[in-house]
C-alpha cells in the first residue's frame, strides 16, 4: 500500500469541541485494500472514501478511538429496550450503497434537525452521494418500518471487524434510538460473522453527538502506547 497524497491540515477551529483546535492527518490511498485498511484502523485510523484520516492536534487528545468485543458485550437496560422496540417493526437490509429520492431526503431532514439541535453548520453542502465512493467495496445496512426508509448505515466489512462508517436517519423516529439500533445489529452480524470487534470511530467527551458510544460495554479504547485497552467503568 502507498500513499498518493499525504498531508496535515491547518491548525482550525474543532468541529467536535468548538473551543478547541484540532489538526488532521491525512493519506490519500487509491489502492487501499480491506486488510490494509484494517492494520490502519487497529492504529486510530478512520477514512471517508480513499482518503484515511487521524487527528494530531497540537494540544488536545480527547479524539479516543473505540471499538467493542463482540463475544463480552453486554446491552444495558436502555440498550435491551431499543433491541425490542425495534424487534418486529424495523426491517433491516443489507446491500451495496445507492441514492435515491427517499435516501437525499432522508439525509437533508437528519442533517437540518443536527443543526437546529446540537449546532451542527448549516454551509454543509454534500450527500450522501461522497460515501458511494470507496477503493472496495462496502456494505450499506438500511431499516424500514413497512415501505418507509427511517435510516441508512455504511459500513466497513473488514477481516478482523466490521466498522461504523456513518448512519442518518429520520429525527422524527427518535424513539426508536435508531443510531443504538444500527450498533446493536451491527454487533449481532458481527458475532453471526465470528468478527471479534466492531469498531466505532473516535469518542470525544463532551461532544453531544458522540455521547451515545460509551454506552456500549464493555468498550476498548486505543491507549497513547498503541495497544488497546479497557475504556472506563459500565453506565446505564
Amino acid at each position: 500500500m502507498e500513499s498518493a497524497v499525504t498531508f496535515i491540515s491547518t491548525p482550525s477551529q474543532c468541529q467536535y469541541l468548538p473551543a478547541r483546535v484540532w489538526q488532521l492527518r491525512y493519506e490519500l490511498v487509491l489502492n487501499l485494500r480491506p486488510g490494509d485498511y484494517m492494520q490502519r484502523l487497529r492504529q486510530g485510523w478512520r477514512r471517508f472514501g480513499y482518503v484515511m484520516f487521524r487527528p494530531e492536534c497540537p494540544s488536545c487528545r480527547m479524539c479516543q478511538p473505540l471499538r467493542v468485543p463482540v463475544t463480552t458485550f453486554r446491552p444495558n437496560s436502555s440498550q435491551r429496550r431499543a433491541w425490542k422496540r425495534n424487534q418486529g417493526e424495523v426491517t433491516v437490509r443489507v446491500g451495496a450503497p445507492s441514492l435515491s429520492p427517499d435516501r437525499l431526503d432522508l439525509w437533508d431532514r437528519f442533517h437540518r434537525h443536527g443543526h437546529e439541535t446540537k449546532g451542527w453548520r448549516a454551509d454543509v453542502t454534500d450527500d450522501p452521494g461522497m460515501l458511494l465512493e470507496n477503493p472496495f467495496p462496502i456494505e450499506e445496512w438500511t431499516y424500514y418500518v413497512g415501505d418507509r426508509l427511517i435510516a441508512v448505515a455504511y459500513v466497513d466489512a473488514l477481516p478482523e471487524g466490521l466498522s461504523a462508517i456513518y448512519c442518518y436517519y429520520d429525527p422524527t423516529e427518535g424513539a426508536r434510538s435508531p443510531g443504538t439500533f444500527n450498533i446493536l445489529s451491527l454487533l449481532a452480524s458481527a458475532l453471526q460473522r465470528g468478527l471479534p470487534h466492531v469498531y466505532l470511530g473516535y469518542y470525544v467527551a463532551g461532544c453531544r453527538s458522540m455521547e451515545y458510544k460509551r454506552k456500549f460495554r464493555p468498550t476498548e479504547v486505543l491507549g497513547p502506547d498503541g495497544t488497546w485497552e479497557a475504556f472506563g467503568t459500565g453506565t446505564k
